[in-house]
């Protein structure tokens, strides 16, 4: 298994070996609790569920802390599913720690988009201005969006102006910089998808 859940914290830089500066993103990483184990013989698949980010079973639903219970007497805010060939290796309510990872991996990290609202063509799909010229009244509009009486109606799917951002997205092949095993730090080059203190998966690069 090479999936943990974390907390987006922000971003910083840091120096390389080679005194370069590097932009990187810090999660807090872990650590998370197994709390069921899917397999071929009684799911149809191998998987594993992970809770983070603890709750009190208080505060739980009756049908999720009657769920958590198979894995100890602890609630979590988020849970995630991670497909892996190893399922039956493990064992419901072991903890997976941030030592899963070292630094130099490549990893995939899986997170929620930033919320930008009602964008316009340019913004949201990258289409390109109409001429600033004197006298032109198609600056930033998008342009046709039919054609005349054949078929006599919008493909569903066209580019438009709407809602942007708030969606999964998937940021692949990027390398861990350095790892504070302490605080449970990981940090990763590059920008993550997300605002602060979100969600995010990360995932060993090409790995289940």
């Amino acid at each position: 298994m090479s999936a943990l859940l974390g907390k987006k914290i922000g971003m910083t830089t840091v120096f390389s070996a080679d005194g370069k500066l590097v932009p990187v993103t810090v999660v807090q990483l872990g650590p998370c609790v197994v709390t069921q184990v899917k397999t071929n013989k009684t799911d149809g698949y191998n998987a594993i569920q992970l809770g983070f980010s603890e709750k009190p079973v208080e505060k739980l639903t009756k049908p999720i802390a009657g769920h958590l219970k198979k894995a100890g007497d602890k609630g979590f805010k988020v849970l995630r599913e991670f497909r892996t060939d190893d399922a039956e290796n493990i064992e419901a309510g072991s903890v997976m720690g941030i030592d899963l990872f070292a630094v130099g991996d490549k990893v995939n990290v899986s997170g929620i988009s930033k919320g930008l609202g009602f964008q316009g063509t340019i913004r949201r799909h990258g289409f390109s201005k109409g001429p600033e010229s004197h006298g032109c009244r198609n600056h930033r509009e998008p342009g046709s969006i039919g054609n005349s009486a054949t078929p006599g109606r919008v493909f569903k799917g066209k580019k438009m102006p709407g809602h942007m951002g708030v969606k999964r997205q998937t940021i692949k092949n990027l390398t861990v910089i350095d790892i504070k095993l302490k605080d449970n730090l990981l940090l990763v080059k590059g920008a993550l998808p997300g605002f602060k203190t979100g969600i995010l998966e990360v995932q060993k690069a090409g790995k289940k």
